[in-house]
């Protein structure tokens, strides 16, 4: 539209932030707008148009981005007290890759305090809400960025995934979520969770726009370690409708006691319908996975407890004086760390500390190589796996906040995908009785991303879930 005049770069602009001024007052997706350079790109996309310049597949089209990416000049805090006024000075390699393509930046979007949590509550300013129903969590850590592209209030977003937090809002709030394999793109500038386990993929509407994004985020980088020296394909090109052929695994472990039944039903119909589609249905089993939770809130808390002890005081981010140096430390991080990100900084510090070290961290990381193996072995039979992404779909504000153990449970599905540095995917596959999106899960071989949207693509193509619209601000 952009490209044949039907519309300007600055119209576009604008019809957003027209859309966030009606609903996020009740969304709250996000905590940084940035509406005057978002306007002054656009009008300079639009005189680049004029000038009858070509565009790139980005340009112009407005996006918001979690707020533990750093973007140079604005904003990054993490949703934490600890980071309220940090302005990073520089980008991080997502940005850098996309301010290349020119797009509108919108703002940055609400998270669980440093990405620890699973339904936005553990923000430190305040919750984000499900434009379904705005009485419900939008799912976390990246519940900003999947509300606000479920909101109309973002075309697309970035958000990041330790163990499930780009999937997991995505199916709360009836959107597109990857989780790229591990290395696959830059964590360079993502302020760091827990390192063996974060990657940074794409909140969309439609599996079109998921493989766009992911052309345009992936891809080798000599600042990051963890980064995967493989050539990128162009994702675009699997955007197939046509699963004829395809081995599909049903891994039995995943379908938990308590699932709730229009999940188990709506992800039952779309296995069904792969079927119909030509795709062979095996059933496999995956032994580990019901260990893999308690090795995830091992290892997980034991890298964050490492990660997060820079937050001192000192070189940056919040200070509270004291009496002394250790005063200091002591009142800044207690002060300044939300009670989530201190229960996994002590339980990270605990796994790690001297006694314990052998009999609860690297044991967990033994269970990680055992839970690995699951999926080799799965995939030796199979080219993907189908599951839930989330064993309920939203539930409301405030129901699992006060029990942790409960909350951690809701990653079943999602955090051995991330022990196993594999990339998954969330869509939206069907409705509960109460009218909350559902998300189906599809799992691939290490850098199968490709093989990932092609079974997404077919899907989403045969059915009509992806162009429902959030009633938020509507029935008014």
């Amino acid at each position: 539209m952009l490209v044949n005049k039907e519309i300007t770069a600055v119209e576009l602009a604008d019809s957003l932030f027209a859309r966030m001024d009606e609903v996020e007052g009740k969304v709250k997706a996000y905590l940084t707008q940035t509406r005057e350079t978002a306007l002054a790109k656009a009008k300079a996309v639009d005189e680049k148009i004029a000038r009858g310049e070509e565009i790139s597949f980005l340009e112009g089209i407005p996006g918001a981005i979690k707020d533990n990416i750093c973007t140079k000049g604005t904003k990054t805090t993490c949703a934490s007290k600890m980071l309220e006024n940090f302005v990073p000075p520089y980008d991080a390699t997502v940005m850098e890759k996309l301010q290349a393509q020119n797009p509108t930046i919108l703002g940055k979007t609400n998270m669980d305090e440093f990405a620890m949590g699973g339904s936005t509550e553990n923000s430190a300013f305040y919750p984000t809400h499900n434009p379904w129903n705005i009485d419900c969590v939008p799912g976390g850590s990246s519940g900003g960025s999947a509300a606000a592209v479920s909101a109309g209030t973002a075309i697309w977003a970035l958000g990041s995934d330790t163990g499930g937090s780009i999937r997991q809002p995505a199916s709360f709030c009836g959107v597109v979520g990857m989780k790229p394999t591990y290395g696959r793109v830059s964590r360079y500038g993502l302020v760091a969770f827990a390192s063996s386990l974060d990657q940074i993929g794409p909140v969309t509407r439609d599996v079109t726009d998921c493989a766009h994004l992911m052309n345009i985020i992936s891809g080798y980088d000599k600042r990051d370690s963890t980064s995967i020296n493989a050539e990128v394909p162009d994702y675009t090109k699997s955007l197939v409708k046509d699963v004829k052929g395809l081995k599909i695994g049903l891994p039995k472990e995943y379908f938990v006691e308590g699932m709730d039944e229009d999940v188990e039903k709506s992800v039952r119909a779309a296995i069904k319908q792969f079927e119909d589609l030509g795709a062979e249905v095996v059933e496999v089993s995956m032994p580990h996975t019901k260990y893999a939770v308690s090795a995830y809130y091992l290892i997980a808390p034991a890298e964050a407890s490492s990660n997060l002890a820079r937050y001192d005081g000192v070189s940056y981010g919040a200070r509270v004086e004291g009496t002394d140096i250790v005063d200091m430390y002591k009142k800044t991080r207690s002060e300044k760390f939300g009670e989530e990100v201190q229960r996994r900084i002590m339980l990270g510090t605990y796994a790690l500390s001297a006694g314990y070290y052998d009999a609860y961290y690297l044991q967990a990381l033994k269970v990680r190589t055992l839970v690995k193996q699951d999926f080799d072995k799965a995939f030796e039979k199979v080219d993907v796996l189908i599951t839930p992404t989330a064993p309920t779909p939203a539930y409301k504000i405030g129901d699992m906040i006060s029990d942790p153990m409960k909350m951690y449970l809701q990653d079943i599905c999602t955090i051995p995908v991330n022990l196993a540095g594999v990339p998954g995917i969330s869509l939206p596959c069907g409705f509960s009785n109460s009218g909350m999106p559902i998300g189906l899960q599809i799992i691939g071989k290490p850098l199968g991303e490709e093989t990932l949207i092609r079974a997404a693509y077919t899907f989403e193509q045969n059915n009509e879930y992806h162009k429902s619209i959030a009633p938020v601000g509507e029935a008014e």
